[in-house]
């Protein structure tokens, strides 16, 4: 490995360790209590007069100030931050002296001792042994903390290229709690979701990730190969069509949550890879879809941050069902003014978008040209809302309308001015589906990449009768970009995809 200055230097701290016979890398560590378990038990023995316990407590080197023979340092864990007490006289001079020579900030260390109040009235290990866990030999980078007049702490990122965050995240994870706490809340928001699914009768599964004919949604796929079968794979694109191949099978409540890799650009809420909630109910449609979001979404806000108003990106955001419903239609006429319903075909609705200032790709469908119109009203959507009734030709999975042709059961649901879940009242007519297949193939022959590939065996399974039901996906990753208040996907995506490092183009 090639090494700067200070991690030569510290290199040498290294082999000061094993001169004095500590390893600096031991194969096990003795903690009986976690920095705040000890603390407890401090105040615990406090209250009842008790003796001050013995803990042996672990953890990483965040301070240290040494004051001729006595030291203080901080460590952290990952429940918390806890002070040790360093005293030449009660480790014995060489580990004092070893101590001041070889450990550095970002070491983790191994402390035992009795637990104190210092003068200060910091609860503290007034340590009596201490010995290095494993030395830290990139330093790591150190955020920058600021106090207003009143005592408001900010604090500012450690990195100043802010992309390597998220190249390094180990690194980001270290020096940022709150980094840390958004992750917690995306654990516990996913806990929270199964849990409400679980109590309603909801069946988890797994449906295959490498598929040999992707579906259930408008995207271009990831392709690989299998050298043992000889034959193309896609990495799928949605879980839909395997979990309504479920509904056929007799299981009436069904949800997966998982990844879904999708092979298109990348922006604040686009990630090639995203986490994807898709959930099926036999006997039910649109309107309790709707119900099941509302219910779904407002109970994982009230379990994981105690409250349904959270706030995003500056607005405050009210998650309290019910939520708004407006149609397709409707929105579009009224925020753009074209009533796209008076424009039948692709050529008059472009035309019109065009002169109202809108772009409208001479190669787009008429259907294509509406979602367009869809995207540039999207960003007003701050409170939870229903668009739905949608055209046809962008919806291949949805049931019709049955008093219109030219529309079908669909609704996206926005929140934070961006979409958080689709749902359908679901097509089970085996027929009708094939004919969709067939324009979807045209479509794809005229230069539309996303449009949907024929699944022969989805209408095997549909032949054999799949009942009337209602399906919902949502985005796992937005609705926690939502709870977490970050306004980026990479904040929310422990491990994003990124550019190669000498791309000059950023997101």
């Amino acid at each position: 490995m090639e090494l700067n200055e200070l991690e030569r230097q510290r290199v040498e701290k290294l082999e000061k360790l094993r001169e004095a016979g500590m390893t600096p890398y031991p194969p096990r560590c003795y903690r009986t209590h976690t920095t705040q378990a000890a603390v407890a038990a401090y105040e615990e023995a406090e209250r009842s007069a008790g003796a001050a316990p013995h803990v042996t407590v672990a953890g990483r080197l965040l301070s240290i100030r040494i004051m001729g023979k006595v030291a203080f340092a901080h460590i952290e864990d990952e429940s918390g931050k806890l002070q040790l007490f360093l005293r030449q006289d009660l480790l014995g001079e060489a580990s004092y002296t070893l101590f001041k020579k070889a450990f550095d900030i970002g070491d983790f260390v191994e402390a035992g001792g009795a637990m104190v109040r210092t003068r200060t009235g910091e609860i503290s290990v007034e340590a009596h042994t201490l010995r290095m866990l494993a030395k830290a030999i990139t330093p790591l980078p150190i955020p920058k903390e600021y106090a207003d007049a009143a005592g408001q702490l900010t604090r500012y990122s450690a990195f100043s290229d802010i992309e390597e965050r998220y190249r390094q995240r180990y690194a980001d994870l270290a020096v940022n709690p709150q980094v840390r706490e958004t992750f917690r809340i995306r654990s516990r928001m996913i806990g929270a979701l199964r849990a409400w699914l679980d109590e309603h009768g909801y069946l988890e599964v797994e449906t295959p990730i490498l598929q040999p004919i992707y579906g259930g949604a408008a995207a271009r796929p990831f392709v690989t190969y299998h050298n043992q079968l000889k034959q193309n794979l896609y990495l799928r694109i949605a879980f839909e069509l395997y979990l309504k191949r479920l509904l056929v099978g007799m299981y009436e409540r069904v949800y997966e949550i998982g990844r879904d890799f999708r092979n298109e650009g990348v922006s604040f809420k686009h990630n090639p890879e995203f986490t994807q909630l898709e959930l099926y109910c036999a006997y039910t449609d649109l309107s309790g879809m709707m119900e099941t979001a509302e219910q779904l979404i407002a109970y994982a806000a009230q379990r994981v941050l105690g409250t349904t108003t959270l706030t995003y990106a500056g607005d405050t955001i009210d998650l309290t069902p019910p939520w708004r419903r407006v149609s397709l239609r409707a929105l579009i006429r009224e925020l753009t003014g074209i009533d796209y319903v008076a424009y039948p075909d692709a050529e008059a609705l472009r035309v019109e978008m065009r002169r109202r200032g809108y772009d409208a790709a001479s190669d787009a469908t008429w259907g294509h040209l509406v979602d367009n119109l869809l995207s540039e009203v999207e960003p007003t959507l701050i409170q939870p809302t229903f668009v739905y009734d949608y055209p046809i030709e962008i919806s291949p999975l949805a049931k019709q309308k049955p008093d219109d042709p030219t529309h079908v059961e669909r609704f996206e649901l926005f929140i934070g001015g961006m979409e958080a879940g689709n749902a359908f009242t679901e097509l089970n007519d085996p027929f009708e589906q094939e004919r969709r297949f067939y324009q979807q193939g045209r479509d794809y022959e005229s230069g539309d990449q996303e449009a949907h590939p024929m699944d022969e065996d989805y209408l095997r399974a549909m032949k054999y009768g799949m009942p009337p039901s209602g399906g919902l996906g949502m985005g796992i990753d937005r609705l926690a970009m939502l709870f977490s208040n970050q306004h980026s996907i990479r904040d929310v995506l422990l491990f994003p995809h990124l550019r190669p490092r000498d791309s000059a183009s950023s997101f």
